[in-house]
């Protein structure tokens, strides 16, 4: 999931009652920065630690970060908005604290690499350390990040308005909980989005966006797909992209699943299979070369005027409201991506913070009262409209930032009503998995070997995976 913006931007949700009613990218070289200019088993819910401190006012994040002073820490960045985000707010914290932030910004496709490199030779380059949604089963089972419990049950480091459970519960869950224990506080968090050019929808003579996949298929992609342009464009390049963004986005509205409830591989039931034909069905309205397309290629086909919807990442919005880089700032819709027999089944990601184990214990400490200021409630709407994306509730309720913002509703109501903790299972053979549905989802759509005959090779292949890894023994517990 890589982001092509040429300035930061806001993103993320709305409104939500307080018990949830409404509940990767051209690579670049590593960079070290200074702190910034100005300008179905799943893992169990943690359970809701005690509040380290009642909110009395005698807890102060000076005072808190006084023993640290001087203390230096590093994080693991992306080039994406909410880490620009956080550069822009951190020469507050330091001022704060006295405590210095550093951070290494570095391409997607290295971030995970880089951190089992330091993890496991101990170099202990990395104390804040960056962790996706289907890093934190590998991480925190290696023991690689610390519980935070360890943090905010000290009240000399909690802040009494910490609030887990100000947090939407499904990325709290998703991003920083494995099997009970929470590692990470969400920080730069997603939702799969239906962005469309209204006028060229308004043009062909529709006064919305389809509400379902099928209605893409029959009835708008006929009429959108002419002279050059195209109804729709799915982010398809072989890796991260064609295994989550592409393959796992088309299974699950169809009723399919990665994994069956006896967490037996589930790619050739006849759901799965249906969402996988109607991928190849639906190529028929997207650019011919999408299969070679990123978000890069997809998100400038939007804003160019070159496809009529794309189901992305939330975090792209700036790109299409920015003059600078989008034809359509006046067009943009948004919408909950559609629906399939089981629903709609948007996609879900984002990253946490946690705390490298390797890491001192000044360093951790330092590390942890960084982590807390910059996801919390306090700082959630100046992160909003720095670009972040918040994963705090309240924020939401603000009515200059729903006004601002109008893709926060269907955003949230992803969230809320819709969100798929197990969208990618977050278990540590995620990645191995992923490089083998990327090599033959990519021969799916290129008609290089039928989807029946993919999904079994696939089947066999996950299967082989896990019973190696001794979930089928019962050597492993079986968590996604």
């Amino acid at each position: 999931m890589k982001l092509p913006f040429t300035r930061a931007s806001v993103l993320s949700t709305v409104l939500l009652s307080a018990s949830l009613l409404l509940s990767s990218c051209a690579p670049q070289q590593p960079t070290t920065s200074a702190p910034a200019p100005q300008p179905p088993a799943q893992s169990q819910p943690a359970a809701e630690p005690a509040s380290p401190a009642t909110g009395s006012g005698k807890w102060s994040l000076a005072e808190a970060a006084a023993p640290y002073k001087g203390v230096s820490i590093r994080c693991v960045f992306l080039d994406r908005p909410g880490y620009r985000a956080a550069i822009q707010l951190i020469p507050e914290f330091e001022s704060i604290t006295g405590i210095k932030v550093q951070w290494e910004t570095m391409p997607y496709e290295n971030a995970r690499e880089k951190q089992v490199l330091d993890f496991t030779g101990g170099t202990q380059n990395y104390d804040c350390i960056l962790i996706d949604v289907v890093w934190i089963g590998e991480f925190a089972s290696a023991g690689w990040i610390v519980p935070l419990s360890k943090f905010y049950e000290d009240p000399k480091l909690a802040d009494p308005d910490l609030n887990l459970k100000g947090f939407f519960p499904i990325l709290l869950e998703s991003f920083g909980t494995w099997d009970n224990v929470i590692y990470g506080l969400p920080f730069d968090n997603y939702s799969g989005v239906l962005f469309y050019n209204r006028c060229m929808l308004e043009e062909a003579g529709f006064s919305g966006p389809p509400k379902t996949w099928q209605e893409l298929l029959e009835e708008y992609g006929p009429k959108l797909t002419k002279d050059g342009k195209y109804a729709f464009a799915l982010q398809s390049r072989r890796g991260e992209t064609q295994s989550a963004d592409s393959f796992m986005r088309m299974i699950w509205p169809f009723g399919g699943s990665l994994l069956d409830e006896n967490f037996e591989p589930n790619l050739t039931s006849k759901e799965s299979l249906e969402g996988l034909n109607f991928r190849q069905r639906l190529m028929q309205y997207m650019p011919p070369d999408v299969v070679e397309w990123d978000h890069d290629e997809t998100v400038q086909a939007l804003a160019q005027g070159r496809v009529a919807m794309i189901t992305e990442w939330s975090a792209f919005n700036a790109y299409f409201t920015d003059p600078a880089t989008s034809k359509i700032t006046d067009c943009i819709g948004y919408a909950v991506e559609p629906a399939g027999p089981a629903g709609p089944r948007p996609a879900l990601g984002g990253f946490s913070l946690g705390i490298s184990s390797n890491s001192s214990p000044e360093k951790q400490a330092a590390t942890w009262l960084f982590i807390q200021w910059v996801t919390s409630e306090a700082k959630a709407k100046d992160y909003i409209r720095a670009g972040g994306v918040s994963g705090r509730m309240s924020a939401y309720e603000d009515p200059e930032l729903k006004a601002q913002f109008p893709y926060f509703e269907p955003l949230v109501e992803s969230w809320a009503k819709y969100g798929n903790p197990i969208f990618r299972p977050r278990f540590p053979e995620w990645p191995a998995i992923s490089e083998l549905i990327a090599q033959t989802g990519t021969e799916m759509m290129l008609g290089r070997i039928s989807v029946e005959d993919g999904a079994k090779q696939l089947n066999s292949q996950i299967r082989e995976i896990l019973d190696r890894a001794g979930y089928y023994s019962g050597a492993k517990p079986k968590l996604q």
